[in-house]
């Protein structure tokens, strides 16, 4: 890949002129808004809803035009993450769209050179971190990869998985022991959203920037436990879309007001589906969903609320998509009906890219694939993958030009997240 000598001499992308997009940009350099897209915010839910230095809200900024080729629609962003984002090389770029795990089990360099040498943006604690003081240490040590050279300055997002239950990767001393969500259901919503806040408090304290939940899937009550992903656990917060909306909205809000960016997930739903994507490839077909799935209403609230990310499952809903693609790949699940139906122009994340029900195909297909229907942050449990899947990424683009707009989109919409939860300025 070539990188630039100079911010916005010409497009990132050498032989994918991708000019709406690079235009707008440079626009933002210059510390104004470009004049051709509208000021206003979204639904509340976008990267981009402001400038502020917290999580929580801000002015609404201006929004980039995507190209006639662009499968995704505007994008809501400062002049700040505009001018981020076009500082950054066609590495560091593309390392903003991968979020490596990073397993309990390796040393505290695992990661250091793929931040270093891939440029990766973003990782994830899984495996179970035992003890708040390790767990502080290893965040500082992350961030401190994070230098001119491997993401332009720009931190990384350090995500975890603390939903409550079983589902909590950060354990021991310095961290609570939230219920079920299940449990969390019975609580009024203003002592979720008090309990919440207590346990973001205890995420920020380690260095933990991310949350990946609530989970707002409705798991129906006369499948309950025999849903693998989901009820068996009792991660769901109901059996009917009113119950998980008021709660997980609830959970949201505190994590948000904690000062962590809280992640709706895992859409459309997981809740019918009968075995795990994790460790399976067949029993993961919902065909009962359809655009106008009540179940998709938790998904809806979470995104009016603030959540700052939206994960795409890999199951299968051939009522949404009719080729029955896998959801994270499915450009009428992710553009047609996150972004389009439900107006969200946020950052889109996967499930893990590394589960079973979609490590058939290979990861330069998976990554390629997931950017075309319009995703934005590849989350892989793999990460020897991460160069395959960095590469295809930046052939494609090299080859297609509407690609390259695609890539340059999903880059500005995860800056611009960043800018939100205040990791980056222009002052």
């Amino acid at each position: 890949m070539t990188s630039r000598s100079t911010a916005l001499a010409r497009p990132r992308f050498a032989s994918a002129v991708a000019l709406a997009l690079v235009g707008a940009l440079a626009a933002g350099c210059g510390g104004s808004s470009p004049e051709d897209g509208a000021s206003s915010a979204p639904t509340g839910s976008g990267p981009g809803s402001g400038t502020s230095s917290s999580p929580t809200g801000g002015a609404s900024g201006s929004t980039a035009p995507s190209s006639s080729g662009s499968a995704t629609g505007p994008v809501t962003a400062g002049s700040c993450a505009r001018q981020k984002a076009a500082a950054l090389t066609e590495e560091q770029a593309l390392g903003q769209l991968l979020m490596v795990a990073f397993d309990t089990a390796a040393s505290r360099t695992a990661l250091d050179s793929l931040i270093e040498e891939q440029h990766v943006g973003n990782v994830i604690y899984l495996g179970g971190w035992d003890g708040a003081e390790r767990v502080k240490a290893t965040s500082a040590h992350l961030q401190e990869q994070a230098t001119e050279d491997a993401t332009a300055g720009i931190p990384l997002l350090l995500a975890a998985d603390q939903e409550g239950g079983e589902v909590r990767q950060l354990r021991g001393e310095g961290f609570s022991k939230p219920p079920t969500a299940k449990v969390q259901a019975q609580m009024s919503s203003s002592e979720l959203t008090a309990a919440a806040k207590g346990w973001a408090g205890e995420l920020k304290a380690v260095g933990i920037n991310v949350n990946l939940a609530p989970v707002t899937d409705t798991v129906p009550a006369e499948i309950g436990k025999a849903n693998e992903p989901i009820g068996k656990w009792g991660r769901q917060y109901g059996s009917d879309p009113a119950t998980v909306t008021k709660a997980s909205t609830a959970f949201l809000k505190g994590m948000i007001d904690g000062g962590v960016m809280g992640t709706v997930k895992h859409f459309p739903g997981l809740g019918r589906i009968k075995s795990n994507t994790d460790f399976n490839a067949t029993g993961i077909t919902d065909t009962v969903a359809t655009p106008k799935d009540p179940y998709l209403a938790p998904f809806t609230a979470g995104v009016k609320a603030g959540a700052g990310l939206v994960m795409v499952g890999s199951a299968k809903y051939p009522g949404l998509d009719k080729t029955n693609t896998h959801a994270m790949f499915s450009k009428p699940i992710i553009n047609g009906l996150l972004r389009g139906q439900l107006g969200y122009d946020g950052v889109v994340i996967t499930d893990d890219m590394n589960a079973k029900a979609v490590r058939s195909i290979p990861a330069d297909e998976r990554a390629v694939s997931y950017i075309e229907a319009g995703g934005d942050i590849l989350l892989t449990g793999d990460p020897e993958s991460v160069p395959t899947m960095i590469e295809a990424i930046a052939e494609k683009a090299r080859a297609d030009e509407d690609f390259a707009n695609l890539v340059e989109t999903s880059v500005l919409r995860v800056v611009a997240l960043k800018e939100r939860m205040g990791l980056i300025s222009c002052g």
